[in-house]
């Protein structure tokens, strides 16, 4: 009889694989409400790598990190119309607290752009205090009806920066220079994953927004993910909090606003656009752990030389654990840290040692092979990076190969149900065909210029919908 597969096969059924790998990676479990994970120690270093990187382009980008309030007043949601509709089935409300019901009912947090105006408000007197770039790491709640682990849950891990500006051009910029020397960077260059920039169309776009920018994904099922938002908020809750500023003319004005965000959805991204029937296949640069250096027997000499490779590459700057559980058999400790999807296991036993060697195995293109121990601190650097740009390189094939353009509502509904992406004209697609689209699931993930760039406008001319199932 066949051995059982560790995972079930993507082919067979994508949502049980990647439900499979989060368990067997050790990656998170189902908290005990509903929709709520509790994320593991592996699946939170992968989590912790990416705020790391994150957190540099960030305040790069010249933004400073702040906290502010899970609960918020209710009364502050209904200052601005259009957003608390947008939010309104999402939210979870306390009324009661300390035995007593509560005056006013509070909100927890589902987005902060009304607390963060309040206090924006008090901040900003004068152009001198503009542009005013904050940005905060915390969770927040939208009740979810439909959960799934990383990619939907109740409550979720993020980022979410809130910006204000003296000039309407200034805030767009900003949003832009966000959606691409920030998300774009980090998704494309650290992720590895070739994500397509664009426009949200009105009905899609983030509840009070002038615009919304965003990166989507393709997973390895065809579905789209999205990765992140960058919006233009316009002044619409400078407005509603009354934020302005005495402008050089002596002027009072309203600020110019921009929030965006990124969350633990990465992390189920990162599973299902790299993912395989093996495991997880993690970025060399994201890595938490870009290399393990296993023992395969518990002599002495072995233990030694790989706890000397360990300081070795450490001290080479690679992220590196050392696995001398020689109790632990060496298949299973081998299978975990595929499952795991470290990008190099370094393998040493006796007959290793003898012929001055280790086997090297490589998580992402596959395969093993001996290599000098001498030789290999200096090669290993190489390797990660070569490692790192195929991925990118497998990422890119699939999107392309599995993206068709298309001339009608039929065929582009027909190319997201085959497990696809299409491209449609938008003059030809339109809100009422992108209404037609929605009744089956497919939804328009954004707009995007004839040469790709990020459209300036929802009907510029020559802009090219791109179509999808999405999660």
């Amino acid at each position: 009889m066949a051995k059982a597969p560790v995972l079930t096969p993507q082919a067979d059924d994508f949502p049980r694989w990647y439900q499979d790998l989060i368990n067997k990676a050790e990656l998170a479990d189902n908290g005990p409400v509903r929709g709520t994970m509790v994320i593991r120690p592996y699946g939170y270093g992968l989590w912790e790598r990416m705020q790391q990187e994150m957190d540099a382009r960030i305040k790069r980008a010249g933004a400073s990190n702040a906290y502010f309030p899970l609960f918020i007043p209710q009364s502050y949601l209904t200052k601005e119309a259009e957003h608390v509709e947008g939010f309104a089935p999402e939210l979870a409300v306390v009324t009661h607290g300390g035995g007593k019901e509560l005056e006013e009912p509070v909100v927890v947090r589902p987005t902060s752009e009304t607390i963060i105006n309040d206090y924006f408000s008090k901040w900003v007197q004068s152009y001198r205090d503009l542009p005013l770039l904050i940005n905060q790491w915390a969770n927040v709640v939208r009740w979810e009806m439909r959960p799934r682990v990383f990619l939907r849950t109740t409550e979720f891990l993020w980022q979410e920066g809130h910006t204000a500006h003296a000039t309407y051009e200034d805030a767009r910029d900003y949003a832009a220079y966000i959606h691409q020397e920030v998300y774009a960077d980090f998704m494309v260059n650290v992720l590895g994953i070739d994500v397509v920039l664009g426009r949200k169309t009105a009905s899609e776009r983030f509840a009070g927004a002038l615009n919304t920018l965003t990166l989507e994904g393709m997973m390895g099922d065809g579905k789209a993910l999205q990765m992140g938002t960058s919006h233009e908020l316009g002044q619409n809750f400078a407005k509603a909090f009354n934020t302005q500023y005495l402008s050089k003319e002596g002027h009072q004005e309203h600020v110019w606003q921009t929030s965006w965000g990124t969350s633990t959805r990465m992390v189920g991204g990162l599973i299902m656009a790299h993912g395989d029937d093996n495991g997880l296949r993690v970025p060399p640069r994201l890595a938490p752990i870009q290399a393990v250096v296993l023992a395969i027997k518990g002599d002495e000499p072995v233990l030694a030389k790989v706890r000397e490779l360990g300081d070795r590459l450490s001290a080479a700057g690679v992220r590196v654990h050392v696995d001398d559980r020689t109790d632990t058999p060496f298949g299973r400790r081998a299978v975990d840290w595929e499952l795991k999807g470290v990008p190099v296991r370094i393998e040493v036993g006796p007959r290793d040692l003898e012929n001055g060697t280790a086997m090297l195995a490589r998580r992402i293109p596959g395969g093993k092979e001996p290599v000098a121990l001498d030789a290999l601190v200096a090669q290993l650097p190489a390797i990660l990076e070569e490692d790192q740009a195929l991925l990118l390189r497998q990422s890119r094939e699939r999107r392309e190969s599995r993206t068709s353009d298309v001339s009608t509502i039929e065929e582009a509904a027909e190319a997201a149900t085959a497990g696809g992406w299409s491209r449609i004209p938008w003059a030809t697609l339109g809100e009422e065909g992108e209404a037609r689209l929605a009744e089956q699931a497919v939804t328009v993930r954004c707009l995007v210029a004839a040469d790709g760039s990020v459209p300036e406008a929802d009907d510029a001319p020559g802009n090219v919908a791109v179509v999808a199932r999405a999660y």
